[in-house]
Formats: C-alpha cells, sequence, structure tokens
C-alpha cells in the first residue's frame, strides 16, 4: 500500500511520503505551505535529529536551531530540533509552533537559505517520529462496520451509534513506514469445519486509516471539552493497521482483537500539522442518529467540524499501481476531535506523543 496521500490535485503521489491539502502550481507534496515535521538522519551525521520537508529535500531543523533561526520565538527552549523526537517541540505552546513555521515560511522562501540546510529526502533515514506511550485504535466508518458486521451476519451493534468504538493497541507494533512488516502467525482455521491451526496468516490486509499524533498532556481524572481538542492536537500522518483476518477471527470472541492486530500499524514519517490542514476544515458527511451524547457534541462551527482530507490506496504488483479505494476523512461518522473527545471521557489522561488511528476509513466501494 503507498502509505502516502496529497489530497487534491495538482499534486502528484509520490511513495513513502505525507501529504498536504494546500492547493498550489506544484508537483511536489511538500511545498513551503505544508512544512510537516519528522526525524532523520543521514550516513554522514547518523544522529536521529528533526527536520522538516521542503520539495524534494529534508531541512535540518537542529542545523537552523544551532545557528539561532528561532531565538526571537517566545517560549522556544534550547536544543528543541537536536531530540531524536518530536514531542520536545509538540509540548511547546500552540503560540510558540505557529511562530516557529512562520519563520520556516519566510527564511526558507530564500533560496539560499534553504540550500544551506537542505539535505534530499532520497538520501536520509526516517525514523518513528514521536515517542509513543499509548496507541488506541477507533473503528468509526459506518460503511466498513455495515461490510463486516454483514460478511459476519450479525447487526451493527447499538453502542455503535452512541461512542466512537476503539480499542487498546499495542505501542510495540508502531513502526515508521519502510520498515518491513513480518506475516504474523497465529491460530485460526482453514475452512470451518477444519480444526485450528498454528501457522503463518494466510489472509494478511490492510486498512487505510489516518494516525492523528497528540501534543499536550491531560493529567488522568481530566476530561476534554471537545471544543478544545484542536489544542492537544500536533498533526495527521497516514496510518496502515496490518490486519491478519483469519487469526482476527478466530480470537475475536471474548474479548476482541490481539495477535490479528498487533504485527504491524505503518505511519507516514511525516507529521502534518493542524496549521497546514487549516484549508481543509469542513462539515461532517455524515448525520449522527440518535444525536451524540453531551460530551461528544460539536458546538463548534459546523463546517469546522471534521477535514477534507481525500484518501487513495493503490496495489502495485509488477511494476503498474491499481487503484483499489478511494474515499475521505470527512466520511467517518465520527469524526476525529469526537474520537479523542471520548479517548478522555473516562479520566485516562494523555500523553505528548500518544497517538490514535481513525480506523478504517471506507466507502461503499471497499470492503476493509
Amino acid at each position: 500500500m503507498n502509505d502516502e496521500l496529497i489530497p487534491r490535485r495538482p499534486f502528484e503521489r509520490v511513495s513513502n511520503q505525507s501529504f498536504s491539502n494546500i492547493i498550489m502550481a506544484s508537483t511536489t507534496p511538500f511545498p513551503i505551505d505544508n512544512l510537516p515535521y519528522g526525524v532523520i538522519s543521514t550516513v554522514s551525521d547518523p544522529t536521529p535529529r528533526c527536520a522538516t520537508a521542503l520539495e524534494n529535500d529534508a531541512i535540518d531543523l537542529s542545523a537552523l536551531e544551532r545557528d539561532g533561526f528561532f531565538c526571537s520565538v517566545p517560549g522556544f527552549e534550547d536544543a528543541v530540533f537536536s531530540q531524536p523526537t518530536l514531542n520536545a517541540f509538540a509540548a511547546l505552546p500552540k503560540s510558540t509552533r505557529a511562530q516557529v513555521r512562520d519563520l520556516l515560511t519566510k527564511h526558507l522562501a530564500d533560496l539560499d537559505t534553504r540550500k544551506k540546510y537542505a539535505v534530499p529526502l532520497s538520501t536520509v533515514e526516517n525514523h518513528f517520529p514521536m515517542e509513543t506511550k499509548n496507541f488506541s485504535d477507533f473503528y468509526c466508518s459506518l460503511e466498513h462496520t455495515q461490510n463486516c458486521t454483514e460478511i459476519s451476519n450479525r447487526a451493527i451493534p447499538e453502542n455503535w451509534f452512541y461512542v466512537p468504538s476503539v480499542y487498546n493497541g499495542r505501542t510495540s507494533s508502531l513502526r515508521v513506514s519502510g520498515t518491513p512488516v513480518r506475516r504474523p502467525w497465529g491460530v485460526f482455521r482453514e475452512s470451518p469445519s477444519s480444526q485450528p491451526i498454528f501457522s503463518p496468516t494466510r489472509r494478511f490486509d490492510f486498512e487505510l486509516e489516518m494516525g492523528v499524533f497528540l501534543s499536550k498532556p491531560l493529567p488522568p481524572g481530566e476530561i476534554l471539552d471537545i471544543q478544545n481538542a484542536s489544542e492537544y492536537i500536533f498533526g495527521l500522518v497516514i496510518l496502515n493497521d496490518w490486519s491478519a483476518r483469519d487469526i482476527q477471527m478466530f480470537e475475536m470472541p471474548p474479548l476482541g482483537p490481539f495477535h490479528g492486530k498487533g504485527s504491524g500499524t505503518t505511519i507516514s514519517p511525516w507529521i502534518v500539522t493542524l496549521e497546514a490542514l487549516s484549508g481543509s476544515l469542513c462539515a461532517s458527511t455524515k448525520v449522527q442518529d440518535p444525536a451524540p451524547l453531551h460530551h461528544l457534541t460539536w458546538k463548534g462551527a459546523i463546517d469546522e467540524a471534521t477535514f477534507d482530507i481525500e484518501l487513495e490506496a493503490k496495489l502495485l504488483r509488477n511494476g503498474k499501481a491499481y487503484v483499489i479505494t478511494e474515499t475521505n476523512l470527512n466520511e467517518l461518522y465520527w469524526t476525529p476531535y469526537q474520537q479523542l473527545a471520548h479517548l478522555t471521557s473516562a479520566g485516562e489522561g494523555l500523553s505528548v506523543g500518544d497517538i490514535f488511528g481513525t480506523g478504517t476509513i471506507t466507502s461503499a466501494v471497499c470492503v476493509f
């Protein structure tokens, strides 16, 4: 699966990169209006450090930091970009991060400055961008849920329409795009009448999702007001929840998935910030019936309830790419803001670097 997403023409899709929702006369997924954040290393300097992506280059933010580019930003802390993860930067006040972004936009518009700090993307190694303590994955696409329940000859549970369905995943499964994913072993039946066997999965599948990285802690016992959800979000990535369907089907009752979902969860290496996605805010395409409970009720502007981000998955076979699904983040029944509010509604708390998957984002033409 191509883990890179660039909704809206005139962008081209380039594997193992990220996405932007900004319209520009450019063929790169990383115009100066995007500036996503990631962690890189190079052959000449194998130390992981923070970077941003611009056109076909990675811009070494630790080098910019050493040269004093961010000294004028109130609240900016020393050596934030020299860290092996983005946690320290993400934890800065949102206003501070916004000023850093403004400075980058200003300085990197100068080609000489850009050239001084640029490293070709083709030469860098990407690292998992954040230190993550908690990973949860949702199940919030109505079409996906309808298709799955039809396959299993079951009705959609009543509670699905009252709360975003979610399970706690394993942070040990998280990896950045380009990291090999091993076909998992597990217990399953080859046919409904056969005895269970322990064997490599025969039905290894993908799930096209978005991942949401968090930038602000929430102490245990506190509950997040959905109207403040955006204050806790650092940015979005593409997420592929690798799924062993035969193992998953066998182990589901009574407690839900485990090994069927634990072999690998891949994310794109560049985190696209909410500032870069501000132009993609939109209304949800779904009518929620029954009406959401009060802690899940969005009271903000209707056209800022979710994001218009087009998604596409391709299968590459014998050098040829086949589009196998097209969908949009705004087609989820439960929005990312509602998902985040639900994550905290029992007082579990949040940590900087936590990530949650939106769940498979599908349309009526895609089963899984």
